[in-house]
């Protein structure tokens, strides 16, 4: 591990704050709507939003955010003396969490200005499909079974290709 503390980690920036920026940059590069999922305690644990791609076809997307993972690293590193004890708590967690998404989610929409990726690539694991769950827990259910291919190179040394 690091020997820095976790990204974000002093943030102050409320959730809810976090969240709404996160809403108005998918909204800015082409979100056609933006739904906030809650959990039982009526804390957000994932925007859903809603993309067109290029060939016309609607893509239902779920971007999550588990705070519990982030607790324990703040947990840990307090520990290790990295985080100081006031910032260790289920709020801050939270906090840090959905910071960590939004400075994610702004990665991916550069990537997305420069024409590297498509929106629709960027989201791909999150996209829901049609059970309800995400593309990823449908192939993590199904224990990756789609990427059983197998990729075939030579090398030829004196010529340093890979074919």
């Amino acid at each position: 591990m690091s020997n820095k503390a976790l990204f974000t980690y002093t943030t102050q920036i409320e959730a809810s704050k976090t969240i709404s920026e996160i809403q108005e940059n998918l909204v800015a590069h082409g979100a056609k709507s933006v739904m906030a999922n809650y959990t039982d305690y009526g804390t957000i644990e994932a925007l859903s939003f809603m993309i067109i791609t290029p060939e016309k076809k609607v893509m239902a997307i779920r971007l999550p955010c588990d705070p519990k993972p982030v607790l324990k690293v703040l947990e840990q590193q307090n520990r290790e003396r990295k985080v100081p004890n006031n910032l260790v708590s289920e709020a801050q967690a939270l906090r840090v969490a959905w910071r960590i998404v939004k400075y994610w989610v702004e990665a991916q929409m550069a990537l997305l200005e420069t024409q590297m990726v498509k929106m629709e690539q960027v989201f791909l694991p999150y996209a829901i499909v049609k059970n309800g769950m995400t593309l990823f827990e449908n192939m993590k259910q199904d224990n990756f079974k789609l990427l059983d291919a197998k990729i075939e190179t030579s090398t030829t040394a004196e010529e340093g290709i890979v074919q």
